[in-house]
């Protein structure tokens, strides 16, 4: 036995072992992970610990016989009065609002992480949660016995159906979505799967970092992403492409490979088979 070696995996491996299947996929686990990328140091299970905590805090107040009407009333109070949850209106697009140990220290972050932390204390209070992957502005959804409750975690406002139509309103005028083409409200209240959520945060973190033309950054979180969304080949292709702003050329050249071989008809198919071939010829030893 004592030649046994146990390796730790990385945070790339053990970020991968999160999000490989569907069942039981660990979505907070995985969430607060996604900072290590900053903090390589960060002890996911102890950030976990803190939550747990906090959100026991809160089922030890609820009554057993509370009503779901109630149990809302007591989290909503517990998370966004007591606790003092709510939007980063002053710094919106600061990485840290991303990343779920911040957010649990300032008590300030952006809609998704909020929503995350919303419903890991609405399960504690005996409710089910949903995220809702609503255009620009993430959502969480309550059933309860005499409907749903949406809820905007960035504020604690509870929104009405004309509230939501309101704001979804620009974004149909956009897209055509209007007259004939009209789509129906329940559409766009669908809840999100958990790998969908995971993957809204990092294209929120990718957003950022590709607007501050953060290039090591957006790598990390690419990697990440592909991990996540395997056949999402336009995240192949811009892994790709951001190995072959930082001069990986082989590397970027099997990502290219791999979009163009999926994605052959794609409108920037052209340009990128160009992009290859300029790849494959700088990364092509010299011949003495």
């Amino acid at each position: 036995m004592s030649g046994l070696r146990l390796s730790v995996p990385t945070a790339l491996e053990y970020f991968a072992s999160l999000v490989a299947e569907d069942k039981g996929f660990a979505l907070l686990e995985a969430a607060i992970a996604i900072a290590q990328d900053d903090v390589p140091d960060l002890d996911v299970q102890q950030v976990l610990m803190q939550v747990d905590l906090l959100a026991q805090r809160l089922r030890q107040r609820i009554p057993q016989d509370a009503a779901p009407l109630q149990r809302l009333r007591l989290l909503n109070r517990y998370f966004f009065q007591e606790l003092g949850f709510g939007g980063n209106v002053n710094d919106y697009y600061d990485v840290r609002n991303s990343y779920l140990h911040e957010v649990l220290a300032t008590r300030r972050g952006i809609p998704i992480t909020l929503s995350l932390l919303y419903m890991e204390f609405a399960q504690h209070a005996g409710l089910t949660a949903r995220g809702v992957g609503f255009p620009g502005h993430f959502l969480v959804k309550l059933r309860l016995p005499r409907g749903e409750v949406v809820i905007d975690p960035f504020n604690g406002i509870s929104l009405s159906r004309e509230d939501l139509e309101e704001r979804l309103g620009p974004y149909r005028r956009q897209r055509g979505l209007v007259g004939d083409f009209d789509a129906p409200l329940g559409l766009f209240l669908q809840a999100s799967p958990p790998r969908d959520i995971l993957a809204r945060m990092l294209r929120n973190l990718k957003e950022i970092h590709r607007a501050a033309e953060d290039t090591e950054r957006l790598l990390a979180v690419q990697h990440r992403l592909v991990i996540l969304l395997p056949q999402a080949w336009e995240e192949r292709r811009d892994r790709g492409l951001v190995l072959a702003e930082l001069g990986a050329d082989d590397l970027a050249a099997q990502d290219l490979a791999a979009y163009l071989e999926h994605c052959s008809g794609a409108d920037d198919a052209p340009a990128l088979v160009r992009r290859l071939a300029e790849l494959r010829r700088a990364g092509s030893p010299r011949l003495h």
